[in-house]
């Protein structure tokens, strides 16, 4: 008996570990383990547990339609699984293990652990490359060492797909008669906290809506896309992320379907559809950086000097960014809407972020934590990359001098101020002409119904801009 462990990779289609455990005739299981007090720590988003449930009951369905059962575990954290995972081995006579690598420290030592045990056993363990399309490591310096700047970082990976190419694994087929699948919601092990084990209605699951949005997005706004997709009220975006980090679609799908409906693969800015694969390569950017520099994975900055940065802490300053109370509507729009959907459009992470960290000069991890905490998409290396970028401690080549003027950002990205109205209904009705800067227009209409700034940007930016010149004393 073969066994597939499902984790990050919720699909049929191109999942190395499930073709390679289905090749030959040997029976094929496959397991997805549940780890609420794990995911609790991990800070993983209650929007996001229900989708990826919702996602593992539907690849049940297809798994069993295809003769292949898929067996749910439940241990609270990681420390369980490898004992866990040798007793399902025990019973179900496995003899081999196939797994798609993780790239997290926690994940990689939990890893480790179940290949110990099993081995005890005599349980050979197969891991394979799912998650990028590269493995973390191909990608290196002349000297072997990673990038720490993405743009050669981005050259270089283009000339290393050119050099290899890469490969889409097909799903299985039929291995036997279908088998029955009980859904989740009718099991009793998974926690009533997440309530209906269905995904949000904007975010359908299964491997069919995560194509279906990808070659509209293809056929639509692609060729756009570099003029479109930092404007948060405009359909200018994939919005694949959520698919993407439960391992619904893999980015290699995503860079076959372009070339395939482009004929080429962008090399340059000067080629249509470049702006949107840079994008998919500053996710493999990420990816790499976290297995090759593990620190990254335990609240350690990339650049060490800029672990003395002295942050702040502020409780109740915090406390208005995460609600939009800081008095910067598009600041205040992008996080009621994180709050309520639980997602948000990639320009305004990069706006609330720069606030949170060259504003209120609070520490990028709680600002981290809390996305992670709230988003559907919440992803360990995009979003702790994402996060020091913007607060200067990452790997960026223009570090701290970068900071985000929160009005000109939204004057600039939502111009008429068709986001902010939808998510601050205190401006529901200001006219277009003070959207951006409402104090005024709302001081003589008499109302007081919306805060003022938490802090003057000109000053802050300064202050900024001093902590991190004083690292250079």
């Amino acid at each position: 008996m073969k066994l597939v462990w499902l984790r990050n990779d919720l699909r049929l289609a191109d999942n190395p570990a499930l073709r390679h455990a289905c090749a030959g005739d040997e029976p094929v299981a496959a397991l997805f383990i549940i780890s609420p007090a794990q995911w609790r720590q991990h800070k993983m988003a209650p929007v996001r547990q229900r989708f990826m449930l919702a996602q593992v009951d539907e690849l049940g369905r297809e798994l069993a339609a295809l003769g292949i059962p898929l067996h749910l575990l439940r241990v609270e954290t990681f420390a369980e699984a490898p004992a866990a995972l040798a007793d399902l081995c025990r019973e179900l006579g496995v003899t081999q293990l196939y797994a798609n690598q993780a790239i997290e420290i926690d994940e990689q030592r939990r890893d480790h652990a179940v290949s110990a045990a099993l081995a005890e056993q005599a349980v050979s363990c197969h891991w394979f490359n799912g998650c990028c399309v590269l493995p973390p490591g191909r990608v290196l310096t002349g000297s072997g060492e990673m990038f720490k700047v993405f743009t050669p970082f981005s050259r270089a990976w283009l000339k290393a797909l050119d050099e290899e190419g890469f490969v889409i694994h097909r799903a299985p087929t039929p291995r036997g008669e279908p088998l029955p699948w009980q859904p989740l919601a009718e099991r009793d092990f998974v926690d009533a906290a997440l309530g209906e084990l269905t995904a949000d209605p904007r975010w359908p699951v299964g491997e069919a809506e995560a194509l279906r949005r990808l070659n509209i997005f293809l056929e639509q706004a692609v060729l756009d896309y570099g003029e479109t997709r930092d404007f948060p009220a405009i359909a200018g975006t994939s919005v694949l992320s959520p698919y993407l980090a439960a391992g619904i679609i893999s980015p290699r799908q995503c860079v076959a379907a372009l070339q395939q409906r482009l004929g080429y693969r962008p090399q340059s800015k000067a080629q249509p559809g470049f702006v949107w694969l840079n994008e998919l390569i500053w996710r493999e950017f990420y990816r790499h950086l976290l297995v090759l520099i593990p620190t990254l994975s335990m609240n350690r900055p990339f650049k060490a000097e800029t672990a003395a940065l002295p942050w702040s802490w502020d409780p109740d300053a915090f406390a208005a960014w995460c609600e939009g109370r800081t008095g910067y509507p598009i600041v205040d729009a992008a996080m009621r809407c994180l709050n309520a959907t639980g997602w948000m459009h990639n320009r305004l992470r990069m706006i609330v972020a720069s606030f949170l960290t060259k504003d209120l000069h609070i520490h990028w991890r709680l600002g981290e934590d809390y996305f992670m905490s709230r988003l559907i998409d919440g992803d360990l290396a995009a979003n702790n990359g994402g996060w020091q970028w913007a607060a200067g401690t990452g790997a960026d080549a223009a570090p701290y001098f970068r900071v985000f003027n929160p009005t000109t950002q939204g004057q600039r990205f939502d111009p008429q101020g068709e986001f902010i109205r939808t998510w601050v209904t205190e401006l529901a009705d200001i006219p277009a002409a003070y959207v951006h800067q409402p104090h005024d227009w709302l001081r003589l209409k008499g109302r007081q119904d919306y805060p003022a700034p938490m802090v003057d940007h000109a000053v802050a930016r300064v202050r900024a801009i001093e902590m991190f010149r004083s690292l250079e004393k």
